[in-house]
């Protein structure tokens, strides 16, 4: 078990679940995938699970990959890329397609994976100091595993600036292109997803489920079989890449890659 991901579930049926690396902004690395994977896991085996919201602990929600892990799994072989890329996209499936309402719930910096993650969300929440970015071609990366998610939450013509572009962007601009529903001031982001958790138990969790797998089925954002493999070797390949290693050397040496001129 890792206590990476913590999560809990109240008497209501309600889950929380928690990013808890907050010592490096909650940057995902091995066991942060795993523990959200645990975590889906153990609450979809929970028949009386109604909702779950999703937190970051600390300061920021989620500020995308850990570039030292990245580094170091890029040293890997090839078949234990492949692995990481897997669970990261398995992670992010398995939470889109979870049968009862998600809310995230956005603090601080939601970068590069946790654009994938809020995208897999149904209703996402930011305080008015958040921002986002999916920035993976900065550091020569793809976003290849989210992509599908983002697709369906901001359209393509949206994935097509802001991921290409890397920029950050805040609250109100997620909130324009529809990354994010609802923005509030960071003192009212639990009270905000209060109030969504009580609308949604007002309705039948049975037609909620129904509601949601239906929309699923006309989406981008649920893939299987090659289209899904496909994205995944795309993902882990690029990491192995030489433009991965130079992008990842700046970031680690702090100086601009090569191609920034």
């Amino acid at each position: 078990m890792t206590t990476s991901v913590l999560h809990a579930l109240d008497r209501r049926g309600v889950a929380s679940v928690t990013f808890n690396r907050p010592e490096v902004n909650n940057a995902y690395d091995a066991g942060l995938i795993q523990g959200l994977l645990d975590a889906m896991q153990a609450l979809g085996k929970r028949p009386e699970l109604r909702a779950v919201v999703l937190r970051g602990a600390g300061k920021h929600f989620q500020a995308g990959a850990d570039l030292k892990w990245i580094r170091e799994v890029a040293a890997r072989p090839v078949e234990e890329n492949e692995a990481a890329s897997r669970a990261t996209a398995l992670a992010v499936q398995r939470l889109n397609e979870l049968p009862v309402p998600t809310v995230a719930l956005v603090q601080g910096a939601c970068f590069g994976g946790g654009t994938g993650v809020v995208a897999a969300c149904d209703v996402v929440v930011a305080s008015d100091d958040a921002n986002f970015s999916i920035a993976e071609t900065r550091w020569g990366l793809t976003a290849a595993i989210i992509l599908p998610q983002l697709a369906d939450a901001i359209g393509l013509r949206q994935v097509r600036r802001y991921a290409l572009t890397g920029e950050r962007f805040d609250a109100h601009e997620a909130r324009r292109i529809g990354l994010v529903h609802e923005v509030v001031p960071r003192a009212e982001l639990d009270a905000a997803g209060e109030r969504i958790v009580a609308q949604l138990l007002q309705n039948a969790p049975e037609a909620n489920g129904q509601t949601k797998t239906a929309a699923l089925d006309f989406g981008w954002g649920k893939i299987d079989g090659p289209a899904f493999s496909r994205l995944v070797t795309q993902h882990a390949a690029k990491r192995r890449s030489a433009e991965a290693a130079e992008g990842l050397a700046s970031f680690a040496e702090k100086r601009p890659a090569r191609w920034a001129g």
